[in-house]
């Protein structure tokens, strides 16, 4: 937490301060101000600092609007290291805002007069088309500020005061309702070890409307716990209820400590009754961060050996994400983006995703967008898995992981990773897994590579001969940089923490910092290794000897510039 902290200290960019010491110096000339202020600037770092010592009322607006007239208030609000997360609310009937129509506004907490000093930015993003899912996020006001939205409407500007603010370590954060009318509360704070089950008698669940006034909170048996994730069972009140305009949220209590705090509101992700026929044999799950230059080849790819159906999870992404996917989705390709701003949630996030796949998708893979299933058999997924699932107890394959390194490149391979790297480890690290979600333990329970199976189910390991995956996970620098920035799985150290700096998620040699090894482009490479993209090269246009990837960049490209 310290790191983090420590992190958090300079979080605006030089254009806020350049902006607020104006305002401070405008305000010397006019007079009025502080020489506590001048202390307040230059003589604290900057530390997030959201807080409620300026009481403000619940709205305060220019002009006579009331709640309902201004079609939008906040429900939550989540401070993770780098943003806050302003989940916002809309009664029906409302049109949804978008980022032109906020401005996120700090101003000093213990200021005689905080809406006279205060200073607008535009919000970093905002996420979602949905009127319960819309996300904005603004950046983390310095230490001794509050933050504050303005909403510019009719010409009038209404300003939304920010209430309570949860720690992102420590808040139920998601929740669904399963077919067996359980409820799964995700939440983060426990600090369980993984890959196990523990006893669910030391927790309890609670479920409520305000979570304040705890003696109206309706309390209920955990069923299991594991990792980051419990299972309710749900009240029959609950279940009964209530409208969506009035959530109920739900968490988990430690017995003889406390609740913790939740922003979790369940949803159904699935029907009560599993689909007597299934829409697509093969689906992937995977979570990301910034990999939109990337996966445009990975889609087209696997499509061409049988996946079908793609759910991305975007944890907090500030690329060109969202255009891709949208490209990808109008070429008839069926993928979907949901926002999971969730850090160090990786193993919650699949077993969501595997929630949300299961009445869809008789099987999934988990993979990254820098690993690629290669078929040496000549096979197509399909009939693979027909082949090793037999009499229906089979309900995982593990597949063996190759690791690619830079293969003597300095600069990203135009062609796509498949072609640029061809030169890996001798020996596979690791694995990943396609797993059947109908087959899954209750807990949900996985450690990113493999998922824990309900009784009667087992896992078959995957002979390299007819199934590998090909990890490029050593890039050209450029790329492979990135990985110090965070690590999504939650029992991985991001690399520049001092601790673990042994583990196998680190590269030995490199230490803490993203400093590039003069001998990098030559490193981890023992085995030339060509099979996949030669089969690859095939795919390419025997006129234009562009590969599909390439082509439909290029599509993009040219509609980008004609805009």
């Amino acid at each position: 937490m310290m790191m983090e902290r420590r992190n958090r200290d300079v979080v605006l960019s030089h254009r806020f301060l350049k902006s607020y010491l104006c305002v401070i110096f405008s305000c010397v000339f006019l007079g009025g101000f502080t020489f506590s202020t001048f202390r307040l600037l230059f003589r604290e770092r900057f530390r997030p600092a959201l807080g409620s010592t300026w009481r403000a009322p619940i709205m305060r607006a220019t002009g006579d609007k009331s709640l309902i007239s201004l079609g939008v208030s906040l429900r939550e609000t989540v401070m993770l290291p780098d943003q806050v997360l302003l989940f916002l609310k809309y009664p029906r009937p409302a049109r949804l805002f978008t980022e032109e129509d906020f401005q996120c506004v700090y101003y000093p907490a213990n200021s005689s007069r905080p809406f006279e000093l205060k200073l607008k930015q535009p919000p970093i993003r905002i996420d979602g088309r949905d009127f319960d899912e819309q996300i904005l996020r603004c950046r983390i006001p310095p230490r001794g500020f509050n933050l504050s939205l303005d909403l510019n409407r009719h010409r009038n500007i209404i300003n939304i005061p920010v209430g309570y603010v949860h720690r992102w370590d420590s808040v139920s954060y998601e929740a669904v309702f399963d077919r067996d009318n359980t409820t799964l509360v995700f939440i983060k704070g426990l600090n369980l070890r993984r890959d196990r089950a523990y006893n669910p008698s030391r927790f309890e669940c609670v479920y409520g409307w305000d979570f304040r006034r705890i003696k109206f909170l309706l309390r209920s048996e955990l069923l299991s716990i594991g990792q980051e994730v419990g299972r309710c069972e749900t009240p029959l009140s609950v279940l009964s209820g209530p409208h969506r305009d009035d959530f109920i949220k739900v968490s988990i209590r430690l017995k003889g400590k406390g609740i913790f705090r939740t922003v979790a509101h369940p949803v159904r992700l699935s029907g009560p009754e599993p689909p007597a026929e299934k829409d697509h044999e093969m689906c992937i799950c995977t979570m990301l961060r910034n990999q939109a230059r990337f996966i445009r080849e990975w889609v087209m790819y696997h499509a061409r050996i049988g996946v079908q159906r793609w759910f991305i999870y975007d944890n907090n992404s500030n690329d060109d994400i969202e255009s891709v996917i949208g490209s990808l989705s109008s070429a008839k390709f069926n993928i979907t983006r949901h926002v999971w701003p969730w850090i160090k949630t990786q193993e919650a996030g699949f077993a969501h995703c595997a929630l949300r796949a299961r009445d869809v998708c008789n099987w999934v893979g988990f993979i990254d967008v820098d690993e690629f299933f290669h078929l040496p058999s000549g096979l197509i997924l399909h009939d693979l898995i027909r082949n090793l699932s037999g009499d229906g107890s089979v309900a995982e394959l593990r597949i063996s992981c190759h690791s690619f390194g830079p293969s003597g490149l300095k600069e990203v391979p135009k062609k796509g990773v498949m072609v640029g790297y061809t030169c890996r480890l001798a020996t596979p690290e690791r694995h990943k897994s396609i797993v059947k979600p109908e087959a899954l333990n209750s807990t949900l329970i996985n450690v990113v590579h493999h998922f824990h199976l309900r009784d009667g189910f087992e896992y078959v390991n995957v002979n390299r001969s007819m199934l590998v995956i090909n990890h490029y996970k050593y890039q050209v620098w450029e790329v492979f940089k990135d990985k110090f920035l965070r690590r999504v799985a939650t029992y991985v150290a991001d690399w520049q923490d001092t601790q673990n700096v042994g583990s196998k998620d680190r590269v030995p040699g490199l230490g803490t910092r993203a400093i590039e090894p003069p001998d990098w482009s030559g490193r981890f490479c023992e085995v030339n290794d060509t099979a996949l993209r030669d089969r690859v090269l095939e795919y390419a246009d025997p006129v234009t000897h562009l590969l599909p990837w390439q082509a439909s960049q290029q599509v993009t490209d040219s509609l980008v510039v004609e805009e």
